[in-house]
């Protein structure tokens, strides 16, 4: 008989709450019982779209000793905060990414869960779908060889086009490699491994951006964090990494993530999605060859990292989409705009362990 699932709450309503409350109803690990935001308003909306049984406040949620779990869909700026005062209700959070905006509160978060015993996941999740899954398992059954160099390119101008509210993204915390960074830097190190040492260029190209979506067109926003970040990594096991993220750039024709080695190169998908496609091009071939996907997991999936988590609560495994990872992300970052700020390498004091794969003939309700 399968354990009962793993009680969750929700904390922030906005945009990005849609998808997990939709993906709420397919993973049998873990059930949504209540939502909270500042905006009471907001909460008993998304409660009533989704069948969520509660729309309460966050000290609400917070006190209710039959939730063991929370995601936190705050803003950036709010993620280490409200993180915090989940973990000190003695709750594990799984915060939407980026783990906090600056090192020492994600260091805070990390310690005080461990003292509280209980687990801190973090997005984003999208290494776990069928397309990065099948780079893993590629790049694990030797078909390119040992990794060699990669490269990481997220080539966009800025989100004042679509996104409704897109102050933030121009905001310390925020920027393109804080924004998107995430995904680029967890894929990599899901393929590689934990990364040693940074160097990086980071500038502000346009002091004030123009909103042109539908909701806000024509208001402006002051620019207070860098929008085109270019490096270079040094992974652990010896592998060399160039990486740029940009809202700078109007087109381009990179790819999003490459990797390089000894006896092939692959290809692999955007990391801010769940499916393919996949490429590969071994030593001597004559041509990319499209590899099909080895794992499922391929429609937007978003909250498969909280399945991953809870499932992992229930049977005592680590979970994938983990604090240290996410830290490790977030000390890279930082990492990034330090090195162009002092002129210097920087060596990176953080490190975590490759996510375990995932195996192989999953249903699309589990992750065990």
């Amino acid at each position: 008989m399968a354990p009962a699932p793993i009680n969750v709450g929700i904390i922030g309503c906005g945009n990005i709450s849609g998808i997990y409350l939709e993906n709420g109803h397919i993973f049998e690990a873990f059930t949504i019982v209540a939502v909270a935001d500042i905006e009471m308003d907001r909460a008993r909306a998304r409660a009533a779209e989704y069948g969520v049984p509660r729309a309460c406040t966050v000290d609400e949620l917070l006190a209710d000793p039959t939730i063991d779990l929370v995601i936190n869909l705050t803003i950036p700026a709010a993620h280490a905060e409200v993180a915090l005062r989940v973990v000190e209700a003695g709750k594990s959070v799984y915060n939407e990414k980026p783990l906090a905006t600056t090192r020492a509160d994600g260091q805070a978060l990390l310690a005080a869960a461990a003292a509280r015993g209980v687990r801190v996941g973090c997005a984003p999740d999208t290494f776990l779908g069928g397309g990065l899954q099948t780079c893993r398992k590629l790049i694990d059954d030797g078909w390119i060889g040992r990794p060699v160099a990669a490269t990481a390119f997220m080539m966009s101008h800025g989100p004042e086009s679509w996104h409704p509210n897109p102050y933030f993204f121009y905001q310390p915390g925020a920027g393109p490699m804080f924004d998107m960074g995430p995904y680029y830097l967890t894929a990599l190190i899901h393929l590689i491994g934990p990364v040693r040492r940074v160097t990086g260029s980071a500038q502000i190209t346009f002091a004030e951006r123009t909103v042109t979506n539908q909701y806000n067109y024509g208001d402006t926003i002051p620019v207070n964090t860098a929008t085109h970040v270019a490096g270079v990594l040094d992974f652990v096991g010896g592998a060399v990494g160039t990486m740029i993220t940009t809202f700078d750039v109007w087109s381009a024709g990179l790819p999003r993530i490459e990797i390089y080695g000894t006896a092939g190169s692959l290809s692999v998908p955007d990391p801010n999605t769940f499916d393919g496609p996949v490429r590969i091009r071994r030593a001597g071939a004559p041509e990319w060859s499209d590899v099909a996907l080895s794992h499922g997991f391929t429609k937007n999936s978003r909250g498969l990292g909280v399945a991953d988590m809870a499932s992992a609560m229930r049977s005592g495994r680590p979970h994938r989409a983990n604090g240290e990872m996410a830290y490790h992300v977030l000390d890279l970052m930082h990492a990034f705009h330090d090195a162009s700020r002092e002129g210097r390498h920087i060596e990176v004091a953080s490190t975590c362990a490759r996510p375990a794969p995932l195996p192989l003939g999953l249903s699309d309700r589990s992750v065990d």
